[in-house]
């Protein structure tokens, strides 16, 4: 049923090398990689002529359907995957995230059950919110029976999903036995708690309040903390969304000490800066609330050069998409405006007009940070993030020259709102392959609900059963006081 495609004439570009080559597709897998190669009968041709073939997009980090501060996001797993299928994006990895005293299990389930529609393929990172004894049992499972071998833990939104100090340490210390990834959301929860109240208290009610009550200090803070603690439980760390200096520097030292942190930045604070909150006009202002916040312009160079230098590893979009109607429940209290943006669409594009084309990144490093550190990091490489033989059929095919302004006129993602409104880019995909299907080309959409696979990411357990001969990073030792 799998009709075969061979992609003609294109340049290929992987994260270690590009190469001019045919690229053909059966069975949803790539069969050969290879120049000048003879198209079977009746198989669908794409013409990449002056065109780079990529492995498709991986975005680490999307919230589609997320139940938060009171409402559901507004972009569906169908919608959201077709939308990054229009960017170059084929796979996903959405979160689980189970409310206080929700049982994991179940609500991993529930999750699956919407995912069911997606129209690409998607991966889950599950969140620990609370601790009792059924948790690190439900993390076992997890790991063992359904392919997570990740686990995120907000430090911020106190009264709901924060996970304190007690529940990361427990949390944390499982992972490592089940060789699993932690993942964090950096912000202090007490801090940005505290300044919520006294920004509010002060009469200031706009979103303006959003990036004043978590300055960059409230990331930097937790960013260390989760730092530290990874270190002493001697767990490997992934750093989500990073917005400013202060978390990066937290990153790039602990990495210089030879601790295993890897770092994300998204599109969204690479581009775009905190006066957005300082619009007079409050739906755009809204718009652009999600934590953590934009950032002063400084930030974006910092971030920009924490990409290039590899103390960043991955590009992602936190995609988390909510409506006018939506964010005006804050409209006299920005504690109250439900926090996210879009980006899926565009991730890919922005990276290439403002990474590529300015030089910042070579095409390599632009497959690495959208594509393969993400297939790497979390441990589903080579089947993503390569396009070699044996290797999963989803390709990005960009074409250098041609342009386009984005719009929300024009997107599909399912937002009244654009972050990137206005942006002229010059090199955009044109066409997208998923599981060896063209599911995107010249403007017209293929995608199907429902095609969309679960990408089992096995746990990183024979690696820390090799090493646990060497001693912790904070070993016990007697003293022996006999004498």
């Amino acid at each position: 049923e799998n009709m075969s495609v061979i992609i003609k004439g294109g340049t290929v570009v992987n994260a270690d090398q590009s190469f001019r080559a045919d690229v053909y597709c059966d069975d949803g897998i790539i069969q050969a990689v290879g120049p000048d190669m003879d198209a079977p009968l009746g198989v669908d041709v794409v013409d990449a002529g002056g065109c780079y073939v990529m492995p498709g997009g991986i975005d680490p980090h999307t919230h589609m359907q997320l139940p938060f501060m009171g409402t559901v996001a507004s972009e569906d797993f169908f919608s959201g995957t077709t939308a990054g299928a229009v960017g170059g994006t084929t796979m996903i990895i959405d979160f689980v995230i189970p409310g206080p005293q929700e049982d994991v299990l179940e609500t991993y389930h529930k999750w699956r059950g919407w995912a069911e529609k997606s129209a690409t393929d998607y991966s889950f990172h599950v969140a620990i919110t609370w601790w009792d004894d059924s948790v690190p049992d439900a993390m076992g499972t997890l790991c063992r029976d359904y392919g997570v071998n990740s686990f995120k833990h907000f430090m911020a939104y106190k009264g709901a999903i924060m996970a304190d100090d007690e529940t990361l340490v427990n949390s944390f210390t499982r992972a490592r036995e089940l060789g699993a990834l932690c993942t964090v959301h950096a912000e202090s929860g007490e801090l940005v708690d505290h300044f919520q109240t006294k920004i509010f208290e002060s009469g200031i009610t706009g979103p303006e309040g959003h990036p004043q009550s978590r300055p960059p200090q409230v990331e930097g803070e937790a960013a260390n903390r989760a730092i530290r603690f990874a270190q002493m439980i001697d767990v490997p760390l992934y750093v989500v969304h990073n917005s400013c200096a202060h978390s990066l520097n937290e990153i790039a030292r602990a990495r210089r000490e030879g601790q295993r942190v890897f770092g994300e930045v998204l599109a969204g604070h690479l581009l775009v800066d905190d006066s957005v909150y300082r619009n007079p006009d409050f739906e755009f202002a809204a718009a652009h609330v999600m934590s953590p916040p934009f950032r002063p312009k400084a930030n974006k160079e910092a971030l920009w050069r924490g990409l290039q230098s590899g103390d960043l590893q991955t590009t992602a979009t936190d995609h988390c998409c909510f409506c006018a109607d939506q964010k005006a429940m804050g409209k006299d209290d920005f504690r109250k405006i439900p926090n996210g943006t879009g980006g899926i669409e565009d991730r890919m594009h922005v990276l290439w007009t403002h990474g590529v084309n300015t030089g910042r990144l070579t095409m390599s490093e632009f497959v690495a940070v959208t594509s393969t550190n993400s297939a790497k990091i979390f441990n589903i490489y080579p089947r993503k993030g390569m396009i070699a033989a044996g290797s999963d059929a989803d390709l990005a095919i960009f074409d250098p020259q041609a342009t386009h302004t984005i719009s929300v006129k024009t997107h599909h993602q399912n937002v009244d709102f654009n972050i990137f409104e206005g942006m002229e880019l010059t090199g955009i995909n044109v066409a997208t392959v998923s599981q060896g299907k063209v599911v995107y080309k010249d403007g017209d959409v293929r995608t199907e609900s429902g095609v969309g696979r679960y990408v089992d990411r096995p746990c990183f357990a024979p690696y820390y059963a090799a090493v646990e001969k060497r001693s912790s990073a904070i070993a016990p030792t007697s003293v022996d006081r006999s004498s």
